[in-house]
């Protein structure tokens, strides 16, 4: 018997476009089941699937935001940065999360952008199937096209899930990843003003 209890409910409520949650949550229950996990019988379990897949849709579904950007009426030519936003993603080598801090800056030219869409703009590309690589890559590149500032700076730190709780067990180990672009790759002294910015008073 293929019982989820109100786990329907759950599946129902966090359904979004583009997901098809009742059959995520038989390809769970059936994992479960490979893994010699009694689903049926082990009451506790017996709504695991259901739950998995509405985990993941929300793992995997960043939230909407405007990204519009505004005039730099005030010609502002320093550095903006926001240091230490907590982000989640899921590693698509193993579907474990990868949980850390971004730190994102930008050298602004004709354009600036509300402080809380930097924050957004990091969620946007966690909240997929990703590596940190690419996603710092991500969050660079989307500030170059939609601000062409004079630079850009981002900084991810991260534990990895699948380096603490399995494989090497390193707990505790953070990866860190860069991506420079314009001033911030090819001046020096504005570069070390963005490194040591973000890592101040730490």
């Amino acid at each position: 018997m293929d019982g989820v209890g109100s786990g329907r409910d759950d599946l129902t409520r966090s359904a979004a476009p583009g997901h098809d949650l009742e059959r995520a949550r038989r390809a769970v229950r059936e994992l479960l089941l490979a893994l010699g996990q009694d689903v049926d019988g082990d009451e506790s379990l017996r709504d695991t699937p259901a739950r998995v897949a509405s985990a993941y849709a929300e793992m995997l579904t960043p939230r909407p935001f405007d990204a519009r950007t505004f005039p730099n009426d005030e010609g502002y030519d320093e550095l903006v940065l926001s240091r230490d936003i907590p982000f989640e993603s899921v590693c698509e080598h193993h579907l474990l999360p990868f949980v850390g801090l971004a730190h994102v800056a930008y050298l602004p030219g004709e354009r600036i952008v509300g402080l809380s869409k930097l924050a957004r703009v990091v969620e946007m590309f966690s909240r997929r199937l990703q590596v940190q690589e690419r996603l710092t890559q991500q969050v660079a590149n989307w500030l170059v096209t939609e601000l062409d500032p004079r630079g850009v700076g981002v900084v991810l730190e991260a534990e990895h899930m699948c380096m603490s709780v399995r494989g090497v067990r390193a707990r505790g180990a953070r990866t860190v990843t860069s991506a420079l672009r314009g001033k911030l790759r090819n001046d020096a002294r504005t570069r070390q003003e963005f490194l040591s910015l973000a890592h101040s008073g730490r």
